[in-house]
C-alpha cells in the first residue's frame, strides 16, 4: 500500500508494513532509511515511498528530539485544572490563544465536565508556578478559578502512539 486512504475523516488506513514503522519511527526517528528497511523488512526505497505517504495523510508529523525537562530546569509537572467565567467563543478562542503564547504550558485540553480546561505546566520549581498562576494565569480575564496539583513522579511517559 503506496498511498494511504482514509476510513473515515480522521482515520488512515494503515497495513501491517505501515504500523511496523510508525512503531520504530516513534521509538527513533533519527533511524537511517536501510536501518528502517531492515527492522521492517522492507526496501528502503519502499519505506521512504510509505513515509513520505504517511507524512502527505498527516499520519506523521515533524521529527522532533524530545527534551528532558529536568536537565533544562523544567523539573515540576503542574497539573492545572481551569473553570471559565463565561463559555462563547470568543472567550475560548481567546484563552486558547493565550496558552499558545506561554511556552511553560505544555499541553492544554478542553474538557467535559467540572472543569473547562486541563493544563499541564512545566516549571523550575513551586515558586516558579506559583509566579505563573498568580500574575500570568489568573490574570486572564476569562479565568474565574484553578485548581493545582504537583506531580510527585513521572511513573509513565510516552509520545509513542500505539499503532
Amino acid at each position: 500500500m503506496e498511498q494511504i486512504s482514509h476510513l473515515s475523516r480522521d482515520a488512515a488506513e494503515l497495513d501491517a508494513l505501515d504500523r511496523r514503522i510508525l512503531r520504530v519511527l516513534q521509538r527513533d526517528g533519527a533511524i537511517s532509511h536501510a536501518e528502517l528497511a531492515q527492522e521492517v523488512a522492507a526496501s528502503p526505497a519502499s519505506c521512504w515511498r510509505r513515509i513520505k505517504a504517511l507524512e502527505a495523510a498527516g499520519v506523521l508529523g515533524p521529527a522532533v528530539r524530545l527534551v528532558d525537562p529536568v536537565k533544562v530546569g523544567r523539573g515540576l509537572d503542574a497539573i492545572c485544572q481551569v473553570r471559565m467565567k463565561t463559555h462563547t467563543a470568543e472567550v475560548r478562542s481567546s484563552f486558547e490563544a493565550f496558552v499558545q503564547e506561554h511556552p511553560e504550558v505544555m499541553d492544554c485540553y478542553s474538557m467535559s465536565g467540572e472543569w473547562d480546561y486541563l493544563l499541564r505546566i512545566a516549571v523550575a520549581d513551586v515558586r516558579d508556578y506559583e509566579r505563573f498562576l498568580m500574575h500570568t494565569l489568573l490574570n486572564h480575564p476569562a479565568v474565574a478559578s484553578s485548581s493545582s496539583h504537583f506531580a510527585l513522579n513521572r511513573v509513565k511517559y510516552t509520545t509513542a502512539m500505539p499503532v
